[in-house]
This record gives structure tokens, C-alpha cells and sequence, in this order.
């Protein structure tokens, strides 16, 4: 029988990517403190995947102690550059440095998504996606910053594919869900097979 989804994500995407799919879910933003977690696991030495990979289920056990019985997914998002860890900018002055050191290079998006059943981790999976930036003038960046910044000011690397974002880019591998923070595809064939969405 099919199952309501928790997502521990204050994510619309992913929200809307899974309402769009047919799946009964309910955002409940699980409340912890990326920042000093991520440079915590930065000064141990650890790999984005890792980084990615605890964050999501920090969050998906975080929401999974408050409601023991669910099924609860955890998912989270990282940009690896020249071995360094983008976050989410701050200002358009931090998005701008961003989108010049990124132009003419290539970074990678990579997606983390835990799954809890009954208060324990029950699947996961880590994706990841390369992205190559053109090189884009110092004025189409400033303009694409003012026209675009309300928009992705949330968003890791300051663009949004799904919007003007795309025109940064030369070229793109891997999956698309994984650029927008919710590996879709590897989710539903988990669902499914485990019964938790109709098949």
C-alpha cells in the first residue's frame, strides 16, 4: 500500500519534483546546522561524496526521530571545485566570485538522498553530475546577477538550469534530477520495488 513521504528539505524543487511524480509527501524542513557540519567534515579531509552523503542523513535522521514510524528522506547537495566545497551564496558579490572562478571550468553537482523506514536507514544513493561553464563576460555575468539573483540566491552554484542558468553552460553530464538535487529516477525504482508507491 502506498506510503506518505517525509522530506526533511525545505527544498520546492524537490517538493515539486516529487508531487509531479505522483508521490504523497509532506516537507518538514529538518533543522540542523549545515554550515558547521560541512567545515567539521572539511577539516577531517573528507570527500564531497561523504559530505553530501551526511548531510542528507543527518537531516533524514534529525526528522525520523520526531516521527519514528515514517519514511522519511533526507537529501542534500554539494558543488566540488578544485577541491573545495561551494555554498549556497550569500550575496551577489559571493555569487559573482563564484561564476568567475567556475567560467571556462568544470565543476561537479553531487546528490545525496537517505531514506529512513521506521526510525533506521534503509537505502541511499549518491549521484553526481559535471557541469562546464563557457566563458561568459564579466557583463553577462553582472546582468545575469541582477536579473536573475531573487530566483538563485538559493541555489549552490547561483544558476538554475531550469531558467536562464542554462546559457552558462557548454556542456553537461549526468542526470538532470541530480542537478537539481533529487536523483528521481533511482528513488522511484527503490519505492516501487519495496512497495512503497503502486507499481
Amino acid at each position: 500500500m502506498p506510503r506518505q513521504l517525509l522530506l526533511a528539505s525545505a527544498s520546492e524543487i524537490r517538493l515539486h519534483l516529487l508531487r509531479n511524480a505522483g508521490i504523497e509527501v509532506t516537507a518538514l524542513p529538518a533543522r540542523i546546522d549545515e554550515t558547521a557540519i560541512r567545515q567539521s567534515l572539511e577539516a577531517e579531509s573528507a570527500k564531497p561524496h561523504d559530505i553530501a552523503d551526511a548531510l542528507a542523513e543527518m537531516k533524514a535522521r534529525k526528522l525520523a526521530d520526531k516521527h519514528p514510524g515514517a519514511l522519511v528522506l533526507g537529501c542534500d547537495q554539494v558543488l566540488a571545485f578544485e577541491n573545495r566545497i561551494y555554498s549556497k551564496p550569500e550575496t551577489v558579490d559571493e555569487a559573482r566570485a563564484q561564476l568567475f572562478a567556475f567560467r571556462g571550468q568544470t565543476h561537479q553537482l553531487i546528490s545525496a538522498l537517505v531514506l529512513y523506514d521506521g526510525g533506521r536507514p534503509v537505502w541511499r544513493h549518491v549521484a553526481r553530475a559535471r557541469l562546464t561553464m563557457h566563458l561568459a563576460s564579466d557583463g553577462y555575468i553582472d546582468a545575469y546577477l541582477a536579473r536573475n539573483w531573487p530566483s538563485i540566491r538559493h541555489s549552490v552554484g547561483a544558476y538554475k538550469l531550469e531558467e536562464e542558468g542554462i546559457r552558462l553552460f557548454s556542456a553537461i553530464e549526468g542526470d538532470y534530477f541530480t542537478i537539481l538535487g533529487l536523483p528521481l529516477l533511482p528513488l522511484i525504482s527503490y519505492l516501487r520495488t519495496r512497495g512503497f508507491i503502486a507499481t
